[in-house]
């Protein structure tokens, strides 16, 4: 496994492996993350209702779309003042 963050691509991947009911460690497995990155995603991605298993319905769009404004809100750092 490597540290890295998940691409649009991934987070589609994960949408479509979480709606055919794969396990979590299998999706991690799957994408080359640790679990506790899918943990993570899903909670970025969750649409804010429940499927017909009980589970937190996940959109790789609304992941996307939280990722860049988490980004564009991160900011600059600023430089030491002497």
């Amino acid at each position: 496994m490597k540290c890295k963050n998940l691409t649009f691509a991934d987070r589609q991947r994960l949408e479509e492996l979480r709606n055919k009911n794969i396990s979590l460690n299998a999706i991690a497995a799957e994408l080359d993350v640790h679990l506790a990155t899918i943990y993570r995603e899903i909670k970025r991605g969750y649409t804010g209702e429940i499927d017909e298993n009980g589970q937190y319905r996940y959109s790789a769009a609304v992941a996307q779309a939280n990722t860049r404004e988490n980004l564009s809100r991160r900011g600059r750092c600023k430089a030491p003042t002497a």
